[in-house]
């Protein structure tokens, strides 16, 4: 046997995996090249490749050494054996005696009991294990670290072999690949629809095609030049403010220039690429690496930053192949569900909305910002999928269940079936809300109620119809100003609002004034970092700052309800000064157009919205001021429970139904009927019926919600005797029990009642 001398090294077997991956050869005996080529260039008596089954079966699938019979024909489950092992912990092993070792499991139809050194590695990609790749020798020794560092890198060129479907045809019938099998996940529902389509990744991973190098010293200048680049990105993202353009929060992109200047990853970089691979495959290959040193870690703090090594190592790829970062046009399936880590909303209406089925994030919650959007958007929405993004390839099938939370990836037949009759019935429930689309929505004994809609594009507005709502109690401004590049002229705000009150027909349009900040990001408007930016410069704040933004905005409202009315709210109003400040705007601006001889709004009525929890001690003066009251719950309901609506970890903890939060709602409903002022609701809680049922006991008439909810919301009222309700609320509330005891005395009295929730 030869000597641990004369191994030829990585690049020498780098430059022979390179011919045999170019020859025309069959996968069979592609696979059968590769292993003979491993083990005469580390000289080793046995090298096999095991590919991991959908059924959790390691299925020998090619071996130079040991018994050639035993091919497609020995198996064995995860966790058995040596080779199981590895497959179970994604990490190698390197032993001097195998036979020693507690996992080791003899299998006799290979041949192996004379082998004692052993060296296996994890055949992985994007954090999957998809098989193992061994090496064996009748001596006791153990094997250098350019050896395994040679086998880990021959590990990633057969992944991404796999990944291509090169080997699938190999698979007998009954055994497919891990790669292809059917997964269900578990999140949480933040849009109640149901999805049906096919992936696209919101970052798509970068398929490297060119694993090994021709020439070193080439990649080594592309690789240097890259990095340069990526350096200068995250630089100049920091430079503009942590939330221009992306959205990314200012320590991920402090993080991400921690990395980029780290001389650690630039050196295992460079290793990789001296080693023989391409610079692409460099990069996909130390952060395989980095991903089995971290990607196990029970710390939450360091698999977090995983997810920015992620990230970070992805912006290079794009860097190296020159594609832009984020979404590209013209890509995306007639059905496309796109998965993402996390997203801001402008992310989300940067994809062709006509073409949008449904959205899966790993991370996210039911009231944040993207998550609204998707229920603007009337697709189906679930978050907090853990690890979507890895299992995922862009074009797998999927269906996301935006009821449940269910997330069903490459789903079979069986699955498929269920939920197209599930879409059918949906269809057919639709069908019975229409029929009551015309009816009012009015309790058994006689208490009426108005169903508003929420909207924010002109894609909307079809639903004012659809829906029987009777006018939009929200309308987001600012999802114009989100989905152009410059900030739109008084003219082109003026044209669109005029659209929206002519597809409105006549029914009363409540307009909320540009509320951006936070997670709303507009590319062309600069800000500075902020720490808490939920409770930063945005909203009322963002336009008594910057009065030219409020007072264009303004313009055009008033010219574009010419001889109507005009229903505008402000936003975020902490102080009723702030709403005297802004109505003083909108008095002069009116002055300003009469003086002129412009038409403008024949009425003007102003309101605010309770969202921060100081107005609740100001409630008597804020009625003695506006014309009406909403009420943004979602808002109101974070800052009342100190919990940012964004936070996965705090995304279920607080419950809208418990006796606090609804004792706030009261108050507010109260003081309207107090003053003689209409209030309305119009957070997500509106459009849920049993919330709605609970918000109806406390005295709310008026409910602005998604126009997919305004049919079960209506059949709820429609089926409910108000009175005994309001009695039993009442006492729930006054008695402090807790958020899940409201909710079932809720469910009692509803099913007691026959009332659809």
């Amino acid at each position: 046997m030869a000597s641990r001398g004369s191994l030829a090294g990585p690049r020498v077997l780098m430059r022979r995996l390179r011919e045999v991956m170019a020859e025309s050869l069959g996968a069979q005996e592609r696979l059968d090249e590769i292993v003979t080529q491993i083990a005469a260039n580390m000289v080793t008596e046995v090298c096999s490749v095991y590919v991991l089954r959908a059924d959790g079966m390691l299925e020998l699938y090619a071996t130079r050494g040991l018994n050639p019979d035993a091919v497609h024909k020995v198996t064995l489950n995860v966790g058995r054996g040596l080779v199981g092992l590895i497959a179970t912990s994604g990490r190698p092993l390197n032993l001097p005696d195998s036979q020693k070792h507690p996992a080791f499991a003899y299998l006799p139809e290979t041949g192996e009991e004379i082998y004692h050194s052993f060296l296996g590695v994890p055949i992985m990609r994007a954090g999957r294990t998809l098989g193992v790749l061994v090496v064996q020798n009748r001596s006791y020794r153990t094997y250098l670290d350019e050896e395994l560092e040679a086998l880990e890198t021959t590990a990633m060129v057969l992944a991404e072999m796999f990944a291509a479907g090169e080997i699938e045809d190999l698979a007998t019938p009954g055994a497919d690949l891990d790669l292809n099998r059917p997964v269900q996940l578990t999140g949480a529902a933040f849009a109640e629809d149901i999805g049906l389509g096919h992936v696209v990744l919101h970052e798509p991973r970068v398929v490297v095609t060119q694993m090994i190098a021709e020439d070193t010293d080439h990649e080594l200048k592309r690789l240097d030049a890259a990095m340069a680049s990526l350096r200068l990105s995250v630089d100049d993202l920091l430079a503009r403010g942590a939330e221009a353009g992306h959205g990314e929060h200012r320590e991920i992109l402090e993080a991400y220039r921690m990395f980029a200047q780290d001389r650690g990853w630039t050196r295992r970089l460079r290793e990789a690429v001296e080693n023989g691979l391409t610079a692409e495959a460099a990069v996909e290959k130390v952060q395989s690496d980095t991903r089995l040193r971290v990607g196990r870690q029970a710390d939450a703090f360091l698999r977090d930053r995983l997810h920015d090594f992620d990230d970070l190592a992805n912006r290079l790829l794009r860097e190296l192949i020159g594609r832009p970062h984020g979404p590209l046009d013209g890509e995306l399936p007639e059905d496309a569900i796109i998965v993402a880590r996390t997203m801001g909303a402008a992310e989300l209406l940067d994809y062709d909305r006509e073409r949008l089925r449904g959205l899966v994030l790993e991370e996210g919650a039911p009231t944040s910002h993207v998550a609204i959007i998707a229920r603007a958007l009337d697709i189906a929405c679930v978050g907090q999928v853990e690890d979507v993004v890895s299992l995922a390839e862009t074009g797998d099938p999927i269906i996301v269940d935006g009821e449940t939370g269910l997330v069903h990836l490459r789903p079979p037949s069986d699955i498929e079936t269920a939920y197209a009759d599930k879409v059918r019935f949906q269809a057919r429930r639709q069908e019975q809300y229409l029929q009551i689309r015309d009816e009012p929505a009015v309790t058994r004994d006689g208490v009426d109620f108005e169903l508003l809609m929420n909207a924010g594009l002109l894609m909307d507005l079809p639903h004012l119809e659809e829906s029987g709502a009777a006018g939009i109690g929200l309308f987001r401004t600012e999802l114009q100003f989100m989905v152009v590049s410059s900030f739109p002229r008084q003219n082109e705000q003026q044209a669109y609002y005029e659209q929206v009150l002519e597809a409105a027909n006549g029914k009363p349009v409540t307009f909320r004034s540009l509320d951006v900040g936070g997670d709303k990001v507009l590319p062309y408007l600069r800000s500075q970092a902020e720490e808490n930016p939920a409770m930063g410069w945005r909203a009322i704040r963002l336009g008594l700052d910057r009065p030219a933004l409020l007072k264009t905005q303004v313009r055009a409202l008033l010219k574009a309800t010419a001889g109507r009315e005009l229903r505008l709210m402000f936003p975020m109003v902490t102080e009723v000064g702030e709403f005297e400040r802004a109505r003083a705007i909108v008095e002069r601006e009116r002055a300003h157009l009469a003086r002129h001889g412009h038409a403008a709004a024949e009425t003007v009525r102003l309101g605010a919205m309770v969202e921060v929890p100081a107005l609740l001690w100001q409630l008597d003066e804020l009625f003695a001021k506006v014309d009406f009251l909403s009420v943004g719950s979602n808002d109101l309901m974070q800052f009342m429970m100190a919990s940012d609506r964004g936070n996965t970890r705090l995304a279920t903890r607080f419950d809208p139904l418990s006796p606090a939060f609804l004792r706030a709602l009261r108050k507010i409903a109260d003081k309207g009927l107090e003053h003689g002022k209409p209030v309305t609701l119009c957070g997500e809680i509106a459009g849920r019926p049993l919330e709605a049922l609970a918000l109806a006991g406390i005295g709310y008439r008026a409910l602005s919600m998604s126009p997919a909810a305004i049919g079960p919301v209506k059949t709820m009222l429609r089926a409910l005797e108000l009175g005994p309700l309001s009695e039993r609320l009442a006492t729930l509330i006054d008695e402090g029990v807790s958020a899940s005891d409201v909710r079932t005395e809720l469910r009692a009295f509803a099913e007691a009642q026959r009332i659809p929730v």
